[in-house]
């Protein structure tokens, strides 16, 4: 199994950290989105990164591959069992993708004054969900699942933007820690994303 990878993307690192927690033995091939090899292109209708290579399966957009590892390798599990717990994990995703994935796609590739706004917006909507964050170990859960592996990129790059949650969201740090000692982010780091936190 072989994933294509960024160096520093948050939609490359969440599959990553679903990889590292489930021990799934892969080889990580980190590529220049600039310079994308070959054979890459020849797999890829859309030259999108992640792209997953599991024999003759490939995959690409990290939310179908991070189910795809779900499916495939159930243990550890990293969504609920029952249905309703499913479906609210899943409504969970959804936001975290459509509100906080966005932003931060604007912060790293827009000019400066929209990034300034999405700076604002995200610290904000963050913040906003401070409670969320307090209420259980995990984000809406006892266990770790895909959800915290899609916060946890956003919440580890917050520094590198120059965004500072207010002492009202020390919950969301504290739910960051937790998460960012877990053994399974640890391992799904690059060196590029050590360094933002440098």
């Amino acid at each position: 199994m072989n994933l294509y990878s960024t160096a520093t993307s948050i939609y490359c690192h969440r599959t990553r950290i679903v990889l590292a927690e489930k021990d799934i033995a892969h080889e990580a091939i980190i590529v220049d989105p600039k310079k994308l090899p070959e054979d890459l292109i020849d797999l890829n209708p859309y030259s999108s990164l992640p792209t997953l290579v599991d024999r003759d399966l490939v995959l690409y957009n990290s939310r179908v591959i991070m189910e795809y590892l779900e499916e495939r390798f159930p243990h550890p599990p990293l969504m609920p069992v029952g249905p309703v717990a499913r479906a609210q994990t899943r409504l969970a995703l959804f936001r975290v993708e459509n509100d906080w994935y966005p932003l931060v796609d604007i912060i790293e590739t827009k000019g400066e004054k929209a990034a300034a706004t999405a700076r604002k917006e995200l610290m904000e909507s963050i913040a906003a969900s401070a409670d969320v964050f307090s209420a259980l170990p995990y984000f809406l859960s006892e266990e770790f699942t895909l959800v915290d592996a899609s916060i946890a990129p956003v919440l580890w790059r917050l520094p590198h933007y120059g965004i500072e949650l207010p002492k009202a969201a020390k919950s969301v740090l504290t739910y960051a820690d937790r998460v960012f000692e877990r053994e399974g982010f640890q391992l799904s780091l690059t060196e590029g994303e050590r360094e933002l936190r440098l």
